[in-house]
This record gives structure tokens, sequence and C-alpha cells, in this order.
């Protein structure tokens, strides 16, 4: 049975400021998986500070050294795929196949379309006589859904990444240990501290907490409207960036 009762926090597993556990079921067999920590406002305080302290140096990195990053953390994660698959598998009863052969593949090539971009990607460019400058956003709160687990925590941290923010990721506390081992990876690949802060957690507590940090100035969302206007309006004080898909099946962008 797994136990993950830490969070990845500035470069570091720490332990919560109050420990609470929440047991995981596996919903193929409905039987306990394993335990996590929940988080609160005040772990999330913490991520959220270094997140800031490493904003300053990160937000300032050229585009070249964050892509080296994004390389290692590429060679990293196809070190863990089988882990990963692992993971998905338990954590929301998914196919082994369907684990293996389509879903850590999945956030394998969002990582490589990250990468591809960022080598040609223009943060300044001259129209006229108008200088056009591109900045991160700057720390992101970033809250994933259990039902595509992975691929959510990709295509989230990876721009998030590349573009030079930091952030602190809450997967679903009913789907978190790919999160756990995401987390692992990042460390692995040499991230640096505070860039990629992992708390575990649910909506009441850790998400709340996200969205109505003074410090936070994105959050991205996905999953159920009700909890979307919640985040929105937890937000509007502070008039942080918010992003959010809910309560649908595959949406698409028609142009």
């Amino acid at each position: 049975m797994r136990e993950h009762l830490q969070f990845y926090i500035d470069g570091q597993w720490v332990e919560p400021v109050e420990l609470r556990t929440l047991d995981v079921e596996n919903p193929a067999t409905e039987s306990v998986c394993g335990r996590i920590a929940i988080g609160s406002a005040a772990d999330v305080d913490i991520a959220v500070k270094a997140a800031r302290r490493a904003f300053n140096s990160w937000s300032e990195t050229k585009p070249a050294d964050r892509l080296e990053i994004m390389q290692n953390i590429l060679a990293e994660y196809e070190t863990r795929t089988g882990d990963l698959a692992s993971a998905l598998t338990e954590e929301m009863g998914a196919p082994s196949y369907l684990a293996n052969g389509f879903q850590v593949g999945l956030g394998a090539g969002h990582l490589q379309t990250a990468i591809e971009v960022l080598k040609n990607f223009q943060f300044e460019e001259q129209r006229g006589a108008t200088l056009v400058v591109k900045e991160p956003i700057g720390v992101c709160g970033l809250i994933t859904p259990w039902n595509w687990p992975l691929n959510q925590i990709a295509v989230k941290v990876f721009p998030a990444l590349a573009t030079g923010c930091t952030m602190i990721l809450k997967p679903s506390e009913i789907a978190p240990f790919t999160g756990q081992i995401f987390a692992e990876i990042m460390h692995a690949a040499g991230v640096p501290a505070g860039v990629f802060n992992l708390v575990q957690g649910d909506g009441p507590g850790v998400g709340v907490a996200l969205s109505s940090h003074p410090d936070i100035d994105m959050v991205s969302f996905t999953g159920s409207t009700r909890a979307g206007v919640e985040i929105a309006r937890n937000a509007a004080p502070t008039v942080k960036r918010v992003t959010q898909e809910l309560g649908g099946k595959s949406p698409s962008i028609v142009l």
C-alpha cells in the first residue's frame, strides 16, 4: 500500500504543519490502496512563499536554460513510465493497457510539445516602433482533476515552467499518486528549489487557500462548475488571472 505523508516544497520533502490523512481507494476494486497527507492553508502559505522567492530568479533565466531543464525532465520521465502507469492503475482504476499505452505517453507528448514550442518562441517582438515583451505571469496555483490526472498535470505544469513561472500543484486528493511521482521526477531532473511545489489536499482546504492567497498571480483549474464558481469568487479580490475548464467533456475551440 502506498503512503505519502509529505509535501514537496522548496526542493525538499517536508512534513505537513499538522498531519491529517486520507485513505485513497482503487475504484476498480473498491479497496484502500494508499494514504496521503491532507494539507492546510498554512502548508499552502509555506509553498507560496517558496515559489515567490524562486520566481525572482527563475523568471530571469534564459529560454535555453529552461529548455535544458525540460529536456532533463523528459529524460527522467522516461525512466519512470512504469511507475506512473502503475500509479494510474491504482488511483483511478485504469486498465493497464490504457495507463501504459495512452495516458503515460500523452504526458510525455505534452512535454515534448512544450520543448518544441519553447525552442522557437519569441519572447520579444518588434512591431513597428513598438517592442512587445512577453513576461511570465508569476506564481501559479494549479489544481487538477481525478479522471485524467497525469495529462492535466502535464498540460498545466510544462507551459508554466517553459515561460518562467513558478507553481504550486494540487492534484486531486482521490487520484494523488501520479502527482507524487511527478514531483520526484522534477526533483531528479534538477528543477531549482521553489520553482515546482506539491501540496496534496482537498478543495475546501488547499483549493480555497490557493485560489484566495494574495501572493498567487494565476489559478488554473479543471473540474466541476460548482468548484469553478467558488475559485473565481475567491480569486476576484486580488484580480488573479483565472483559466478554467469546467463540467464538460473533451471541449473544442472552433476557429
